[in-house]
């Protein structure tokens, strides 16, 4: 006997009924290469792009970057104005972005980070609306929540396939992991693969997958990949560095955190990959293997990696060649999205089982907040980047920074801006000690013991304004040029116009 809902369910699957299905779909894969244009302007014109949209690119490439300022010359051609961008970060490369606000391309911005002429131009009021600017874990949280909403994603990648299969471990420009590049490929209304490569299909394993990527369009170069480091990745021979060095790996050495299975992420910078070197001396020293290293991954994490040092590397941006070669080869070298590396509204960021963070510092103050985004005259030359968000996961984060920069001191009163509240550093070392927040006194304990130079804060500020002298107050306007957004999206601080 034929049940009841077998007959509805072949009436459903007849030819009339199937037309119903077929009207559902819409067919724009018409042929195998439908997805390839012939430029920039013909991705900008399938997407469908507005004004008083919002578009978006990544910084995988930093310095190096050659898409950005390509997409927005075509966009100004165009005649389409008003937008917003979404860049996760944008480098010196990106001062042309100055024309395109001035002429009224560009009217709202949403970064990491602002540097060069274009950040100075910003902290003169360039911009009617002011800058966001957010963190890497939080930028990933305000497109998740719905305020930062991508209607077209420019993604330059080293390598694609004819369907959209891309990755940055590979190439001639390669540039190693496109963990940023993942959240706008993932959540954009529509996305365009820009690349200077094409393999055969399929390209596996992909960063950026065939689901994701609406057009495809092929460039002379998308980047340059000696740049990606912009000097950052420097090993560095100088006698202050190489001392903050030594003195952070101590710290973390006597932190009780020192153990099999600790998990570090230490950045880069001077004394930052210095710490790296000295903290693996050490570990070969006691025979202590690290679970995995995290964060914006660079040769001497690489270098751990392939001793046996650390089991694992999580790469949500590989800060050098060795790092994005490495990415490639290694299977325990693994890349990992913005949304995994430090959203907090993520189920599972890789920051909550982080034990150390070593950061840098433009400034601190008594109360322990950092800034990393003005300097000491007032002027946009930062990223917030991922400080804020290991600085508060982490169960130790670790300011690393000289007490004064030529006459200027980095410990203050009052820091200019504040992208990392007080409360979420435990320690801040400086060539003239060790200060400790006083929320951990266990720990002031153990590096006190450890022959620790251990000071109060206070103590370090008077020594700096000591040798500096007192700077003289900013002058600034009441025009706001930036708010500060802290990873849950809320306001943390804002940035006023130099007056």
């Amino acid at each position: 006997m034929i049940a009841k809902q077998d007959i509805i369910d072949k009436k459903r699957l007849t030819p009339k009924n199937s037309e119903f299905f077929k009207a559902k779909i819409k067919n724009n894969n018409n042929h195998r290469d439908s997805k390839i244009c012939s430029s920039i302007e013909e991705s900008i014109k399938r997407s469908g792009l507005k004004d008083g949209m919002t578009i978006s690119f990544h910084h995988a490439f930093r310095g190096g970057d050659r898409v950005l300022n390509k997409v927005m010359d075509v966009v100004a051609k165009m005649g389409i104005k008003n937008l917003t961008l979404a860049s996760s970060s944008l480098a010196s490369v990106h001062d042309p972005l100055i024309e395109h606000i001035k002429n009224g391309v560009v009217t709202q911005i949403y970064t990491s980070g602002l540097r060069s002429k274009l950040g100075e131009a910003i902290s003169r009021g360039l911009m009617e609306k002011p800058v966001q600017i957010h963190s890497h874990g939080g930028r990933v949280h305000l497109v998740k929540s719905g305020e930062l909403v991508i209607d077209v994603a420019f993604i330059g990648v080293p390598v694609i396939d004819k369907f959209g299969n891309a990755t940055g471990h590979k190439g001639r420009s390669k540039c190693g992991s496109l963990g940023y590049a993942m959240t706008d490929a993932r959540y954009a209304k529509y996305v365009v693969a820009i690349s200077e490569s094409m393999e055969d299909y399929p390209s596996f394993p992909a960063s950026i997958t065939q689901d994701q990527v609406d057009s495809i369009v092929l460039v002379d170069e998308v980047g340059d990949s000696s740049q990606i480091g912009e000097g950052a990745t420097r090993m560095t021979s100088n006698p202050k560095e190489l001392l903050l060095a030594r003195r952070a790996a101590k710290v973390i050495v006597n932190s009780g955190l020192f153990k099999n299975g600790y998990s570090l992420q230490t950045g880069t910078g001077g004394a930052s990959l210095a710490t790296t070197i000295f903290l693996s001396e050490k570990m070969e020293e006691e025979n202590i293997t690290a679970s995995f290293g995290l964060g914006g991954i660079t040769g001497t994490m690489v270098y751990m990696l392939k001793r046996g040092q650390i089991k694992r590397l999580l790469d949500v941006q590989s800060f050098d060649e060795f790092a994005a070669k490495s990415l490639g080869e290694n299977p325990n070298h693994i890349e990992i999205s913005a949304n995994q590396y430090a959203n907090p509204s993520s189920k599972g960021a890789a920051i909550k089982q982080l034990d150390v963070v070593v950061l840098s510092a433009l400034e601190i103050d008594v109360d322990f907040n950092v800034n990393v985004l003005t300097g000491s005259k007032g002027l946009l030359r930062g990223a917030s980047g991922g400080h804020c968000d290991t600085a508060a996961e982490a169960k130790l984060s670790i300011i690393v920074a000289p007490l004064t920069r030529g006459r200027i001191p980095t410990i203050v009163n009052r820091v200019n801006t504040i992208i990392t509240p007080g409360n979420t550093v435990d320690v801040v070392i400086t060539d003239q000690g060790v200060a400790v927040n006083p929320k951990n006194s266990e720990l002031k304990q153990r590096l006190r013991k450890a022959g620790v130079t251990v000071v109060e804060i206070d103590d370090l500020y008077k020594k700096a304004i000591r040798i500096c002298g007192k700077p003289k107050p900013i002058k600034y306007s009441d025009e706001v040029v930036a708010t500060i957004r802290y990873r849950d999206g809320s306001i943390l601080d804002v940035v006023k116009a130099l007056a």
